[in-house]
């Protein structure tokens, strides 16, 4: 899988637009809102790419789950991306008002669904607005449509894989979040590569050459997990190891949310 086949750039994007099988969502979260600020939602109405739909990662997210974020089962799943209007042959665009993890998640999980036709935005509206393209505020929503899951089970890992990769040297366990967070507490035997390495300002990939140089070394093992906090920041990671080449690489669904909640042991210092 190269960079083509991961993201669009707003150019292209700008020729396929109105386009019958085209599915365009924004799938921005707000992490750090105050209650007055608006949601992500609303940030939505107030300015979106024209036709784009509203991905809203609560409906993929298992609501049984102690932890945020929780990829749905299969079933479920199924449902809820064919209620949003997706089809297998349906061509996927996810993209942000900023924060470029939030649409590496939901490009994850289609992917992890078994689609094989979605891509992310690079550089989300902010590059969609720079390549002269419009904005509109009237919300959009596709008709239902029936998908059916192939699932590719090895793109998540859970807890129990990581604690058996604990004990392998073959399998590189990488926490994606800050330094001052990892040094806070991190996996036993993690490494650190945060997310932000990997970006230009949170919105688009870094070119493949300085990703390639910063995930060589990882890239050595026989197979490499990413996690962070909820899942989220960890598939930023895991998306740049497949443009890169590296195929073997699963994201830890339940992140340090599942890994302290569930009271595992934990490593703290450990700066770089």
């Amino acid at each position: 899988m190269n960079r083509d086949a991961v993201l669009i750039e707003a150019d292209e994007l700008l020729t396929k637009l109105g386009d019958a099988n085209i599915r365009i969502y924004d799938a921005t979260i707000l992490f750090f809102r105050s209650e007055s600020d608006p949601t992500a939602y609303e940030q939505y109405l107030q300015g979106h790419i024209p036709g784009a739909a509203f991905f809203d990662h609560q409906n993929f997210s298992d609501a049984r789950s102690n932890y945020m974020y929780t990829v749905l089962p299969e079933t479920e799943l199924a449902t809820q991306i064919g209620n949003i209007g997706i089809a297998e042959d349906s061509e996927v665009v996810f993209y942000t008002s900023g924060y470029l993890p939030c649409a590496t998640r939901a490009w994850w999980i289609l992917r992890y669904a078994g689609h094989n036709h979605v891509r992310v935005l690079n550089g989300g509206l902010a590059a969609w607005e720079a390549a002269g393209g419009k904005i509109e505020q009237e919300a959009r929503q596709y008709a239902a449509s029936t998908f059916e899951c192939r699932l590719r089970p090895h793109m998540f890992a859970s807890k129990e894989e990581v604690q058996a990769a604990m004990e392998d040297d073959g399998v590189c366990t990488v926490n994606t979040l800050t330094l001052e967070s990892y040094e806070k507490a991190h996996i036993p035997g993690s490494s650190l590569l945060p997310c932000q390495d990997l970006m230009q300002e949170m919105a688009a990939f870094l070119p493949d050459d300085k990703i390639a140089s910063r995930l060589k070394e990882e890239a050595q093992h026989k197979r490499i997990i990413t996690y962070c906090g909820g899942g989220i920041a960890a598939t930023v990671n895991a998306v740049a190891h497949l443009m890169a080449g590296n195929k073997n690489v699963s994201v830890y669904d339940g992140s340090m949310s599942e890994w302290v909640g569930d009271g595992l042991p934990i490593t703290k210092g450990g700066g770089l």
